[in-house]
C-alpha cells in the first residue's frame, strides 16, 4: 500500500525524522491559510503516488499566501503526468503546503528489503534529487549500504559511516545518523517495504530535513497496523485493483489483451511469461488463491471482463484446495450471468479434472481446451489476434 508524501511525513516525524513545517490542502482556501500559518516563501506540491512531479509541473515555489493561493487553484484538478504515472496522468485532489529551507546539499536516504540476505538494507547516496536507478546504473560507487539488524536496527556507528560517506560535515554527522536511525526504526516498527527520502537535505545552517517522503506498506502486514488502512486513498489506485482487494482476490492491471485467471503466484507468472512466449501479452495478473469458491470465481472473472482491452480470457487452474469442477462450476455461472463474448481458454489438472471439463463441456459454452499450458498459450493468443 502507498500513501501520499504529507502523510509519509506525518509519520516519520513520529520517529523523530526531522521534516518541513507544512500542512495538507484540499482547496485554494485551506492552501492559502496554511501559506498564511507558515509565514514567507512556501512550497506547493502536488499530491499523488507517483514520482518526477516537480518536471511535470507539480511543484512551484510561491513567494506569499496570495501566490500560493493562485498556483492551487491552478495546481488542484490538474491532470499531472510524469513518467511514473504514464500519459494518462493522475488528477491532483490535495496539496502539500510546506515552508521553503535553504538547501546547502541534497542526499538520499532509502531502506529496502535483500532478499538475498534476508534482512532490510539500509541505502544513502550523496547524489540525491535524482532517481536512485539512475545513479544506480551510472555511478553505482556513490550507492553506500549497510544492512540492518532486524531486532537492534540501524547501529549509531552504521549511521555515522554513511554520514561520513557521503561527505556530511563532521558538525551535522551525529544529526545525520540520528535521522537514518530514526527512518530505520520507523520502517520496522511500520512494515513497511520501501522507505525513501530523496532529497534528503542539509541546511547551509547544518540542519538536515527530509525534503521529501515516500513510504509504501507490505500489504501482508496491515492487519498489525489497522491505523495505516486509514490512511489509503483509493483515488490514486486503478478501480479494478480495488474492486479486486474486495474480494480477496490479488489483482494487477498490465497493458495486454489476454485476461489470466491462475490460482497462485508463480502459477500466474509462470501463465504471464508463455503468453509472452506465444507471442501474446498479458492484460493482468490475477491469482484468485488455493482456496477460492465458486462465488470468488465468478467476481475475478467479471473483473476481468470489465477491463476493455481484454480480447481473450485463459484460465490455468492446478486443483488441490481449489479443485476443478470448484473452479469449472464458476467459470460456467459467471459466463452465463455476464453474458461473456470474448473467447475463453482452460487449461487444468489436478483434483477432479475430469469433472471439471465435464462442467465444461456439458455447458453449452465454446470453451477451448488447452491439453498443457504452451498448448493453452498458443490457443489463447491465437484467438486474442482474430
Amino acid at each position: 500500500m502507498k500513501i501520499h508524501e504529507y502523510q509519509a511525513k506525518a509519520l516519520l516525524a513520529q520517529y523523530n525524522v526531522p521534516v518541513p513545517r507544512g500542512e495538507v490542502a484540499f482547496t485554494v482556501e485551506q492552501a492559502e491559510a496554511v501559506a498564511k500559518k507558515i509565514g514567507g516563501s512556501v512550497v506547493v506540491k502536488a499530491q499523488i503516488h507517483a514520482g518526477g512531479r516537480g518536471k511535470g509541473g507539480g511543484v512551484k515555489v510561491a513567494k506569499d499566501a496570495a501566490e500560493a493561493a493562485a498556483i492551487a487553484d491552478k495546481m488542484l484538478g490538474m491532470m499531472l503526468v510524469t513518467h511514473q504515472t504514464g500519459p494518462e496522468g493522475r488528477v491532483v485532489q490535495r496539496l502539500l503546503i510546506e515552508e521553503t529551507l535553504p538547501i546547502e546539499r541534497e542526499l538520499y536516504l532509502g531502506i529496502v528489503l535483500d532478499r538475498v540476505q534476508g534482512k532490510p538494507v539500509f541505502m544513502a547516496s550523496a547524489a540525491g534529487g535524482m532517481e536512485i536507478e539512475e545513479v544506480a546504473a551510472k555511478t553505482p560507487e556513490l550507492i553506500l549500504k549497510e544492512t540492518i539488524d532486524a531486532g537492534g536496527g540501524l547501529a549509531a556507528y552504521q549511521g555515522r559511516k554513511l554520514a561520513f560517506g557521503m561527505g556530511v560535515p563532521a558538525a551535522s554527522v551525529n544529526a545525520a545518523a540520528a535521522a537514518m536511525n530514526a527512518l530505520a526504526r520507523a520502517y520496522t516498527a511500520t512494515d513497511a517495504s520501501l522507505a525513501e527520502i530523496n532529497p534528503f537535505i542539509l541546511t547551509k545552517e547544518g540542519k538536515v530535513y527530509a525534503l521529501d517522503a515516500k513510504i509504501n506498506f507490505d500489504d501482508n502486514a496491515l492487519f498489525r497496523h489497522k491505523h495505516l488502512l486509514e490512511l489509503r486513498d483509493l483515488n490514486e489506485e486503478d478501480p479494478l485493483e480495488v474492486e479486486a482487494s474486495k474480494h480477496g482476490l490479488n489483482y494487477i492491471k498490465l497493458d495486454g489483451t489476454v485476461g489470466c485467471m491462475v490460482n497462485g503466484a508463480g502459477l500466474a507468472m509462470a501463465t504471464m511469461d508463455i503468453i509472452k512466449y506465444a507471442g501474446g501479452s498479458p492484460a493482468n495478473f490475477l491469482d484468485v488463491g488455493g482456496g477460492a469458491n465458486a462465488e470468488q470465481v465468478r467476481n475475478a472473472f467479471q473483473i476481468l471482463l470489465s477491463d476493455k482491452n481484454v480480447k481473450a480470457v485463459l484460465i490455468n487452474i492446478f486443483g488441490g484446495i481449489l479443485r476443478c469442477d470448484t473452479l469449472a462450476t464458476g467459470v460456467v455461472a459467471a459466463a452465463r450471468d455476464l453474458k461473456v463474448k470474448v473467447p475463453i481458454v482452460v487449461r487444468m489438472e489436478g483434483t477432479n479434472v475430469e469433472l471439471g471439463r465435464k462442467i465444461l463441456m456439458e455447458s453449452g459454452f465454446n470453451f477451448t481446451v488447452g491439453q498443457d499450458m504452451r498448448d493453452a498459450a498458443e490457443k489463447v493468443v491465437k484467438l486474442a489476434a482474430a
